[in-house]
C-alpha cells in the first residue's frame, strides 16, 4: 500500500478497518472526532456497523454486546468520555471481552479543555473502575505507529481475550504525517468457543456474566485473571531507546512528549550526553531498560504533559538506585525543546552536587 498523508485520528480509523473491525460505537468529543467521522463513511462500505450512541455509557456497553457475540469491536473517545466508560471497562475486563478502546487525551481534570495532555496515565494503567483488573495500554508516538498499534491492538485483544487501550493525545490525533499500512504478523489466535451466538440446540447454551455471589468462585476468577496479567507482563513489555550509550542523563517520556524530548536531546549534543527510554506499553510498564541503565547514568528525568503520573512507575522501575527528577506542563500546554533542555541542565546540576 502506498503512503498517504493522514491525520493521526484518520490513520487509527483506517487501521481499524484493516484489522477487521466490524462494529464501532461512540459519541462525539473533541479532539477525536475524525475517527467516528471516518468510520461513519467507510465502515458500512466494508460491511461493518457504525452507530453513534446516545452517550459514552451506552457506547461502551454496546461494545460489550458486540464483543460477546465475537465481533471485533471498537470505541473511541477523549478523557471525560473515557471517564464515563469506566464501569463498562471494568465489566469488559471481568468478562474477558476482547475489544479496542482509543483515548485521544485532552486537558483536565473535569471537562477541561480540548488541548493535548497526558493526564490520563493513571486511568490508562491502573484501571478507573472497580476491582482488580488491568488493561494493556499501547502508546504511539507518530501517525505511522498509531496505525501499527491499532492493528496490533486487535490481535492482542483476541489473543489474551481482553480489552486493549490505545493511548493517543490531541497532538497525535490532529497532526498529519505519511502513513503506510504494512501489516503485522498475525498471531495464532484461540478459537472463540465462548462467544454467545445462536446454536439451534446443537450445543449447550453459553452465558457471559460478571455477577458472582459465591466468594470462593469469585476469588478463583480473580486469581485466573491475575495469572493472565502476569503472562501479559512477561510477553508484552515494549520500549524504544534513543542515544542511550554513554548517557549521563536518562530521559523518560512517551507519546508526543517523547518527540519533543528527542529534539531537546539533539539541542544538547556535544554539551551533555543524554539518552531516552520511551515506553511503548504503559501497562505493562517496561522495567527492563531501567535494570540495564548505562554505568555513565547519574540522573533520570521524567517528562510528561501532566503533574507527574508515569514518574511513579519510573521510580518503581529504578527501585531506589537513584532519585528521579520531573518536568511537566499541564492544562494543554506543550513543552518546548528549549525548556526541556534547560530542565536537563538543572537535573545535571543537582546530581553533580
Amino acid at each position: 500500500m502506498a503512503k498517504n498523508l493522514m491525520k493521526g485520528n484518520e490513520a487509527l480509523a483506517m487501521a481499524a478497518i484493516e484489522a477487521g473491525c466490524t462494529h464501532f460505537f461512540g459519541y462525539p468529543i473533541t479532539p477525536q472526532n475524525e475517527i467516528p467521522e471516518y468510520l461513519a463513511r467507510e465502515l458500512p462500505a466494508h460491511d461493518g456497523i457504525f452507530l453513534q450512541a446516545e452517550s459514552e455509557l451506552a457506547a461502551i456497553n454496546m461494545v460489550y454486546g458486540a464483543a460477546a457475540a465475537g465481533a471485533r469491536a471498537l470505541t473511541t473517545s477523549s478523557s471525560p468520555g473515557i471517564a464515563l466508560m469506566q464501569e463498562g471497562l471494568s465489566l469488559l475486563a471481568a468478562a474477558e471481552m476482547p475489544c479496542v478502546v482509543v483515548n485521544v487525551q485532552r486537558g483536565g481534570p473535569g471537562i477541561g479543555g480540548i488541548q493535548p495532555s497526558q493526564a490520563d496515565y493513571y486511568q490508562m494503567t491502573r484501571g478507573g473502575g472497580n476491582g482488580d483488573y488491568r488493561i494493556p495500554s499501547l502508546a504511539p508516538a507518530s501517525v505511522q505507529e498509531s496505525a501499527e498499534m491499532m492493528l496490533e491492538a486487535f490481535e492482542m485483544a483476541d489473543y489474551y481475550r481482553t480489552p486493549v487501550f490505545i493511548v493517543s493525545d490531541g497532538v497525535l490525533g490532529q497532526m498529519m504525517e505519511p502513513v503506510e499500512l504494512t501489516g503485522i504478523s498475525p498471531r495464532k489466535l484461540p478459537a472463540k468457543d465462548w462467544k454467545v451466538t445462536g446454536h439451534g440446540n446443537s450445543r449447550a447454551p453459553r452465558t457471559i456474566k460478571t455477577l458472582v455471589l459465591v466468594a470462593e468462585l469469585l476469588e478463583e476468577i480473580n486469581l485466573r485473571l491475575q495469572e493472565k496479567y502476569r503472562r501479559i507482563e512477561k510477553e508484552e513489555r515494549r520500549w524504544e531507546e534513543y542515544k542511550m550509550e554513554g548517557a549521563e542523563i536518562v530521559m523518560v517520556a512517551y507519546g508526543t512528549t517523547s518527540r519533543i524530548v528527542k529534539n531537546a536531546i539533539d539541542l544538547l549534543d556535544g554539551e551533555i550526553a543524554v539518552g531516552l527510554i520511551r515506553p511503548q506499553t504503559l501497562w505493562p510498564f517496561p522495567v527492563q531498560p531501567f535494570r540495564a541503565l548505562p554505568q555513565s547514568c547519574t540522573g533520570i528525568l521524567c517528562v510528561e504533559m501532566s503533574c507527574g503520573q508515569m514518574i511513579d512507575d519510573v521510580r518503581l522501575a529504578v527501585n531506589g538506585r537513584m532519585e528521579v527528577d520531573f518536568y511537566g506542563r499541564v492544562g494543554g500546554v506543550i513543552p518546548a525543546p528549549q525548556e526541556i533542555a534547560e530542565a536537563i541542565r538543572k537535573c545535571r546540576g543537582r546530581v553533580a552536587v
